[in-house]
């Protein structure tokens, strides 16, 4: 029998707390094992129960979420999921959250949800197994990376389209890939499981932290060098349309592997659109989502890259494409933005 996770719920609002040990408890695989109010409580807590996951609240009283996350991180590094309001603000700290190096994010439920916490409890299961890495959480990045913007100062793309997917731990995953892109980076698409509010605010920290223009996709832009779109959580499918000019298309479906947007959605279009002339990304994530799709792009002759075991949070997606025949190479994190300029780098006699 698999050991049960053991999660300490952190939380002010008594409320909140029962409603996320009611969800977690009704799954055999989670036992909760404790809750805290604050910080202070939620310290001791720890120290005395020695939970395999924390959820933790963001605005707390004494001391914030991500105050109390930084210090977990640097003094007894954890999987931590962190819980917030479905607000910009709360967006813009749980971003924050994610670069510091929780493992994952969910959206505080709004009135009437019928399924509050859904994806909770496989979160933190998932969070249970893994092992958290250290190879990017304490980067907090602040600024392009020079050395590698200064190497590719020469670079020419070619008319290759870039399409990457990625879950639980492609935050810290995309910032570290997409640092290497130069100004005049190929057009590359994005889909990240998201919640819908915290993608605009995600796009905006990409835009900041990068050299090319990193925006929320919008139904109908035409897919640009030095341009990267990432797709809108929870509403819709980004897809690549219109092989002689390509541009985004936002899709009403339904969830696809059980994620709207869904990668293997995205990857399918590139595979339509654009086959050989394109370039496909597969990256740290819970479960299957986009193996297929990276599949089709490879049998239609695109690159594909996959990140390797153990540069992954979770090490889900990736394996099953790689398993399946779908990554043409698998690497660590660390070599993947530089292996895809390579690959659509335009040569010196012509565009391809």
């Amino acid at each position: 029998m698999t050991a049960q996770a053991r999660v300490l719920v952190v939380d002010d609002s008594p409320t909140m707390r029962g409603l996320i040990t009611a969800v977690l408890s009704a799954d055999p695989e989670v036992r909760v094992v404790g809750q805290a109010a604050d910080a202070m409580q939620a310290r001791a807590a720890i120290k005395e129960l020695d939970p395999d996951v924390v959820t933790l609240d963001i605005e707390m009283p004494n001391m914030n979420g991500l105050e109390f996350l930084d210090k977990i991180m640097r003094l007894r590094p954890m999987p931590v999921i962190m819980v917030s309001t479905l607000t910009h603000k709360g967006a813009e700290a749980t971003i924050a959250a994610l670069e510091i190096g929780a493992f994952d994010c969910v959206g505080k439920p709004l009135p009437g949800d019928p399924h509050p916490f859904g994806e909770l409890a496989e979160k933190v299961k998932a969070a249970a197994r893994s092992h958290r890495k250290t190879m990017i959480s304490t980067n907090r990045l602040a600024t392009p990376q020079a050395a590698n913007v200064n190497m590719q100062s020469d670079y020419r793309a070619s008319r290759r389209i870039i399409a990457i997917g990625a879950s639980t731990g492609g935050v810290e995953a995309l910032i570290a890939v997409l640092q290497k892109f130069p100004k005049n980076c190929p057009p590359t698409v994005i889909t990240q499981h998201m919640p819908h509010t915290f993608t605009k605010s995600f796009a905006d920290r990409l835009n900041r932290l990068c050299a090319p223009q990193v925006e929320e996709a919008t139904d109908g832009a035409r897919l640009e060098i030095g341009r990267v779109y990432l797709a809108p959580g929870g509403e819709r499918h980004l897809q690549v349309v219109n092989p002689s000019s390509p541009s985004c298309r936002l899709a009403d479906m339904g969830p696809v592997n059980g994620h709207r947007p869904s990668v293997d959605v995205l990857f399918d279009s590139v595979a339509d659109v654009a086959g050989r002339n394109s370039v496909g990304v597969i990256l740290t994530g819970m479960g299957r989502d986009g193996a297929a799709g990276l599949l089709k792009m490879r049998k239609a002759g695109a690159r594909t890259f996959g990140q390797n075991e153990k540069t992954c949070v979770v090490y889900g997606m990736p394996r099953v494409a790689y398993e399946m025949g779908a990554v043409e190479h698998q690497l660590p994190l660390s070599a993947i933005g530089e292996e895809v300029l390579k690959s659509t780098a335009a040569r010196k006699e012509g565009t391809e």
